[in-house]
């Protein structure tokens, strides 16, 4: 299979591309910033200010939004360490706004959006500072909330693994929290990679508390004696988000028959909290004028 051609700029919506003159100077802060741009790539530009360019080159102000604005879009996009580069160098207040940004975000309760938006701001900083073990865990555990929020379980495969993929990462580059191992191992387990997870847990027990020892011991026990859920528990959670689909399309037997099913699996739902999927249940039992397994499924999700 081909590789994709890095070097063609990534599409996004509401930006487009220009290749500065030759020996254009990205210039601004009262000459404070002074940047070649020879050899770099084409830079990203909101629609509306090609419009207002003058002489073929934009200016500082206008390269500032446009390469902002197309690494919210997509910080996993071409070229997106040498425009996240240039942020770093020459716009001092942007990188100060994407700090206030998170912490905004993880000062009150937040949503499935703003997770969303949070991963997008935490890969920009990460782009900033790519050995920082510390933003790589934080990337991993919110695509790990994320992935365990029932109204974001159509994300399950793409946040599971997201998870996955930074939490690995943040141990490579040495991460010193203790916690991030197991959370790494917690991730292997919901992709199915249960021996993994379990030789990564067992790495991780003289770092942790007793009570966590304990926890982990009688996991990494239940892997090896093959307690194991039947499918994945990323199988199940993107059943879940099927059931909540047809839920939603209103037909509540489809989506009862989809939970049931998860709920028999008793590994699954003892490992998992279930208190989301068991009101779910609820309300489609009540639609289908079951009230006593209603009831039930009410009384179990508290």
């Amino acid at each position: 299979m081909n590789s994709p051609d890095v070097s063609t700029p990534t599409p996004l919506g509401g930006i487009s591309y220009v290749t500065p003159p030759a020996g254009y100077i990205l210039s601004g802060r009262d000459g404070r910033v002074a940047i070649s741009w020879d050899g770099k790539p084409p830079i990203p530009l909101l629609d509306e200010d090609i419009a207002s360019m003058q002489q073929g080159a934009p200016d500082y102000d206008m390269v500032g939004r446009g390469i902002y604005q197309a690494l919210r879009l997509d910080p996993e996009c071409a070229h997106a360490a040498e425009y996240a580069a240039v942020l770093k160098e020459a716009y001092p207040h942007i990188v100060s706004e994407l700090g206030g940004q998170i912490i905004m975000l993880d000062a009150k309760e937040v949503d499935s959006p703003y997770l969303d938006r949070k991963i997008t701001y935490l890969k920009i900083l990460s782009l900033l500072d790519p050995n920082n073990a510390g933003l790589q865990a934080e990337i991993g555990r919110t695509f790990a909330d994320r992935g365990s929020r029932l109204a974001a379980l159509q994300q399950a495969v793409e946040s599971w693994y997201g998870a996955e993929r930074h939490l690995k990462k943040a141990l490579e580059l040495g991460s010193p929290d203790s916690h991030v191992a197991y959370e790494y191992g917690e991730a292997l387990y919901v992709v199915g990679r249960y021996d993994q997870a379990a030789g990564v847990w067992a790495e991780a027990l003289p770092e942790l508390t007793v009570g966590e020892r304990a926890r982990i011991d009688a996991r990494i026990a239940a892997i090896l004696a093959g307690k194991l859920p039947l499918v994945p528990p990323l199988d199940y959670l993107t059943a879940l988000a099927v059931a909540l689909e047809e839920r939603n399309a209103g037909h509540n037997d489809e989506a009862a028959a989809i939970i049931e099913d998860v709920l028999a699996d008793p590994f699954f739902a003892e490992q998992f909290p279930m208190g989301e999927v068991y009101y779910l249940l609820g309300t489609c039992y009540q639609e289908m004028g079951m009230l006593n397994e209603a009831a039930e499924a009410f009384r179990r999700s508290r």
